[in-house]
């Protein structure tokens, strides 16, 4: 196998499936076979974003020439043939993305990369469709650098994130309730990442797992889905209107805005937490759910 080139690439040869399963959930869906809300503008929206994001990865494919040129000074052969090889890739990868989910909702900088992903206020299959343009730009891709760095040959590292890319699509629906118990405890779920898509406070920024959910039980970010609150979906404000334009750089324009108006806080507006701002009066995650922490009735002690 080339450990440059990969010989297969998972996300293109899924995505049959990909169109296949959106048309069928709509089709039971529409014969409530099936729970499923569709909504043509948003759904439209979904999969042009989808289409525009393998535009805007052909043209910004400079993650391939660093992902090679760090390769070149790898500190260890490691052959795609062996299959411990594979096991550690998949289980890195997997880390690797918890750390890019995570970043990518903590630090407004990268957020405004993939805000769009969440912009949808229904949450079906279309939905997982719904992919960044400026994701290249933001420059995400170096947190996989060092797996390159370790020896693991690009052409691998790209086959897992394909992988990896292929699973988490299903999990975007709302048409399967919860998985067996330990499939919930070890995995990705429609369950954990209906949570991960919610704007409910006690649901805001959790489960950032790819495939695998052990990384949020183990750093502390797993909340399940409860059945006594339903999520609701979309971003803290909304977006108002389906212009394309507007789903893929209103948060980049919402950063341009906040620096020019007072650039001596620049440095906050780019990379503090989505909603930070030096007087404190804008709703971050972390004061939404101390909002709402605050105002649960307290709790009986038991006699």
């Amino acid at each position: 196998m080339d450990p440059i080139k990969p010989s297969f690439d998972p996300v293109t040869l899924a995505i049959p499936f990909f169109v296949l399963a959106v048309v069928l959930e709509i089709a039971l869906a529409r014969f409530k076979l099936a729970r499923a809300n569709y909504e043509t503008r948003d759904t439209l929206a979904s999969l042009t974003m989808g289409l525009g994001s393998n535009v805007a990865g052909l043209l910004t494919g400079g993650a391939a020439f660093a992902g090679l040129f760090v390769y070149q000074h790898r500190l260890f052969d490691i052959p795609m043939t062996a299959l411990w090889a594979w096991v550690a890739v998949f289980l890195l990868e997997d880390l690797t993305y918890y750390g890019f989910h995570r970043i990518s909702h903590e630090r407004r900088f990268w957020w405004a990369a993939h805000v769009n992903h969440h912009s949808s206020q229904h949450y079906n299959l279309s939905t997982a469709l719904r992919q960044t343009w400026t994701g290249g730009l933001a420059g995400t891709w170096a947190l996989w650098l060092p797996l390159a760095f370790l020896g693991f040959p690009p052409a691998m590292i790209a086959i897992q994130k394909g992988i990896s890319l292929v699973y988490q699509f299903w999990i975007h629906t709302e048409a399967i309730g919860r998985m067996p118990r330990w499939f919930e405890a070890v995995f990705n779920t429609p369950s954990h990442h209906r949570v991960h898509h919610a704007r409910n406070p006690r649901y805001l920024d959790r489960n950032y797992a790819g495939i695998l959910i052990v990384w949020d039980r183990l750093f502390g970010t797993f909340q399940p889905e409860l059945d006594e609150e339903k999520c609701r979906y979309g971003i803290v404000k909304n977006l108002g209107d389906f212009n394309i334009l507007r789903v893929a750089f209103h948060e980049w324009a919402g950063i341009g805005a906040d620096v020019a108006r007072d650039p001596r806080h620049a440095l906050g507006y780019i990379f503090g937490p989505p909603g930070w701002s030096p007087d404190g009066s804008r709703d971050t995650s972390a004061k939404l759910r101390a909002q709402w922490e605050a105002s649960r009735p307290a709790e009986t002690p038991a006699e």
